[in-house]
């Protein structure tokens, strides 16, 4: 009897202290994450980003501004990733004189640099490839997943967000047209 004496206080302070997290870690609708921006998310400004490219040259986002551009996080072990690689090359090949671009950002830091380019190589890539090596844009991004896509207009905008894998080839012919001035 004695013992269950100390349930009922016990359950009180549980629950006390549990109404006290719940209100302490709540965030409010919109809320912006550490970095002062939220979740990237369609309607709003890509975050910007300057990484490494394959030839050691620096590739700012916001210096696309202008054209349609689709940034996949990818990785070289990532079967998914892999499956949409051929499509996304093709899709470049094709429209890259529209005004559309891609920058394929490799999660160095779960990857290497190097699997990154033999991939490239192997498949024929012609795209940027940036090195995220220390994870910074996958933080910025928020990114929870492999491979993440993020179309965004000549504007800077998002327009849509892709979280997995693999794209088709159709999806991505539709989502470029899309982003495309006039194609609206």
């Amino acid at each position: 009897m004695e013992t269950r004496m100390w349930h009922f206080p016990l359950g009180l302070i549980l629950l006390a202290f549990g109404l006290v997290w719940i209100g302490a870690s709540r965030k409010p609708p919109g809320h912006v994450g550490s970095g002062g921006i939220s979740a990237p998310r369609a309607g709003f400004l890509a975050p910007d980003f300057a990484l490494e490219d394959e030839s050691g040259g620096l590739v700012q986002l916001s210096d696309l501004r202008g054209q349609a551009v689709l940034v996949n996080i990818w990785a070289s072990w990532c079967a998914p990733c892999r499956a949409e690689m051929p499509a996304m090359q093709r899709v470049y090949e094709t429209m890259q004189g529209s005004g559309f671009t891609i920058l394929a950002v490799n999660a160095t830091h779960q990857d290497s640099r190097e699997a990154a380019l033999a991939f490239a190589a192997r498949h024929g890539l012609t795209f940027p490839i940036l090195f995220d090596s220390d994870g910074s844009v996958a933080r910025l991004y928020e990114n929870r997943a492999l491979p993440s896509s993020y179309f965004i207009d000549p504007d800077g905008r998002i327009r849509e967000v892709v979280i997995g894998g693999p794209m088709a080839e159709a999806l991505l012919i539709t989502r470029v047209e899309q982003l495309l001035p006039g194609q609206d």
